[in-house]
């Protein structure tokens, strides 16, 4: 059986500088991952904030040991932003394609496709593999059994499962933190850095139902999927990935890395996560093939 590596996927949420840097100044020197993705997907107005620490934070990892991967923005909107995602497909480094837009500027080289490209059947995979692409993650809201069924049919290219944090469901053209200040998307003063791990939102009636981060729409719930090493294995999973969040990142990696190398149990594991400070509830209903704001099912 393969060993499953451990990917930290890109930051959603926007955390100033000085954040991000004893952040993934710690991933690099502690955190048991083998690749960390960096840069912006979520909205271009932050990048001037996070741009100017990325290449500092980028030599550090890489010293650390770790495989360093440039996310792109998954809805450029502006010249501007589609500038800047053609000059990062042009690095020689491994890129994450987080729009199709991108495609063009990166086709014949390697690449990681995100969550937000729509890999729902293994004809998408294969053209995707044909142009590069060496990692696929596929849509949060796909079951086990179905990534499992693409993989199968696209061996080509390593099957990444989101697999901690909360859910990256949709991204809209209106900043709902501007809404909520009363302010518009162009003068939003960057509120959305007053929630790390975005602002739960609840319906009318009170009930716990979605997460706020700008433009993104997440589920207010936290993924945590913890299964048998051998049960990924079987449906084609070679990576597990987990999400940035304000709570220890480093805990969360290691009690992975201490699953897929068999030293806990999946009940262990999970009651490992529960004892941190986690944005909300542990759910995992999609990769059952329930709806996903399902609790876990204990082993």
């Amino acid at each position: 059986m393969p060993s499953l590596k451990l990917t930290l996927g890109p930051l959603f949420f926007h955390w100033p500088a000085d954040r991000l840097s004893s952040f993934y100044n710690r991933v690099a020197d502690e955190a048991p991952v083998d690749r960390v993705h960096v840069g912006e997907v979520v909205c271009g107005k932050r990048m001037p904030f996070s741009d100017p620490a990325w290449p500092d934070i980028i030599e550090r990892l890489e010293r650390g040991g770790k495989e360093v991967v440039l996310s792109t923005l998954a809805a450029p909107a502006t010249v501007r932003e589609r500038r800047a995602v053609e000059e990062l497909c042009a690095d020689g480094r491994l890129v994450e394609i987080n729009d199709i837009t991108a495609l063009p500027a990166r086709s014949g080289r390697p690449f990681v496709t995100g969550p937000f490209v729509n890999v729902y059947n293994a004809a998408t995979a294969s053209f995707l593999v044909r142009h590069g692409a060496r990692t696929i993650c596929p849509p949060v809201e796909l079951s086990l059994a179905t990534i499992g069924t693409i993989a199968a049919g696209c061996a080509e290219a390593e099957f990444e499962l989101f697999t901690f944090g909360r859910l990256p469901l949709a991204l809209s053209g209106r900043c709902y933190h501007a809404r909520l200040h009363g302010l518009h998307k162009d003068s939003c003063q960057f509120t959305c850095e007053q929630d790390p791990d975005g602002l739960a939102v609840d319906t009318i009636d009170g009930q716990k139902f979605l997460a706020i981060n700008g433009v993104q729409t997440l589920s207010e719930q936290v993924q945590a999927v913890v299964l048998d090493p051998a049960e990924l294995a079987a449906h084609n999973i070679l990576r597990l990935r987990l999400s940035p969040h304000g709570c220890d990142m480093v805990e969360v990696a290691r009690t992975y890395r201490e699953l897929v190398e068999r030293r806990v149990e999946p009940n262990e594991a999970r009651f490992l996560l529960s004892c941190l400070d986690l944005p909300g509830p542990m759910v995992d209903g999609y990769v059952r093939g329930e709806p996903g704001s399902q609790p876990p099912v204990p082993a």
